[in-house]
């Protein structure tokens, strides 16, 4: 097999983030489900931000932001995206590139505006998502570089994306030119809504190996399986006979194979501020581990260090020195 350009190429929604701290009352006022993500127009994020406190803007999307947080952790990532000529896409472009992140998506030169997600951060912490997909969703088979999939151990892709048909065409693409190159396919099923939507198809990714390795949230996997009882989900993740990690906040994480699965504990935090990306960022740290060829505990390990630094500021990219902050814990990555 040749040697990788890349670690981790990720294929995803190209978003502007806007946060904004809201107490509980805005947020019931709004109509809104704490802790959720819904789909909004273009109209809906500007009455949104009307109705909130001062905004603060930072690129985001998902797989953006994983693939921002590997390159902190000192590994080389890529990401594919779509964004409008426009000076929000001008921003996220500026913005990745300056992370060390190969970015090279053409902008569509006409069309709906780059996407946009209004983020209210209650006091605890909690983030409750509006996003208006504008041009993250003009990503199409033809944006899909083949030799920065073939080129790359992993491409991570990113549930959010899988709405339009073109951009499921696409993430079907790269999952089989990364497979035809011996290379391998993981997928973050993002949020329970997501799953809610297209259970099926998720499972049938899974089922057929389209997919190697699987990232949820206890609420995710609750969906999947449609049950309640974690336990329960568990022990069906572990006969898909995938790598799969579960996230459970400050309960850790759940490793699962084939051959059982093991619990790891969170990292230890001072200050919950943001929740903004916190499964992003363990995404960053666990893929950073596998194609360091560190075991899997260790890579759920370097997950939840790089989640607790992204938790105790504002905005889902690190602030730290990843790289610098997990050999100071014990977990360097050389």
């Amino acid at each position: 097999m040749p040697a990788a350009t890349y670690d981790v190429l990720g294929i995803g929604n190209a978003i502007v983030d806007i946060l904004m701290h809201a107490d509980d009352d805005v947020l019931v006022a709004q109509g809104l489900h704490k802790g959720s993500m819904q789909l909004v127009d273009e109209a809906r994020v500007e009455a949104l931000q009307a109705a909130g406190g001062k905004p603060a803007f930072v690129s985001g999307g998902s797989a953006a932001n994983t693939t921002v947080g590997l390159a902190r952790l000192g590994c080389r990532s890529a990401f594919i995206g779509k964004v409008k000529a426009d000076p929000a896409g001008d921003a996220f472009t500026h913005d990745i590139r300056a992370a060390g992140v190969h970015f090279a998506t053409a902008p569509a030169s006409d069309g709906v505006a780059t996407a946009r997600c209004l983020i209210f951060v209650t006091p605890d912490g909690q983030r409750t998502m509006n996003t208006y997909l504008g041009a993250s969703q003009a990503l199409y088979e033809s944006d899909v570089e083949a030799e920065v999939v073939t080129g790359s151990k992993i491409t991570y892709l990113e549930g959010y994306l899988w709405d339009p048909p073109h951009a499921k065409q696409a993430f079907l693409r790269a999952a089989k030119l990364a497979h035809e190159a011996g290379r391998k396919v993981a997928l973050s099923l993002s949020d329970s809504f997501c799953v809610d939507r297209y259970r099926e198809e998720f499972l049938d990714l899974i089922r057929s190996r389209t997919v190697d390795i699987v990232f949820c949230n206890e609420s995710e996997l609750h969906s999947l399986y449609e049950t309640a009882d974690l336990a329960t989900a568990i022990d069906a993740l572990q006969k898909e006979d995938v790598l799969a990690v579960v996230t459970r906040s400050e309960d850790g994480s759940v490793i699962v194979t084939k051959d059982g699965s093991r619990a790891v504990p969170a990292a230890p935090i001072e200050n919950l501020v943001d929740t903004t990306g916190a499964g992003d960022l363990f995404a960053a740290g666990f893929l950073a581990g596998l194609v360091r060829g560190r075991d899997h505990e260790t890579c759920a390990r370097l997950g939840a260090l790089a989640a607790a630094e992204v938790i105790q500021h504002i905005g889902a990219r690190p602030l730290a020195d990843l790289k610098q902050l997990a050999a100071k814990n014990g977990l360097a990555l050389t």
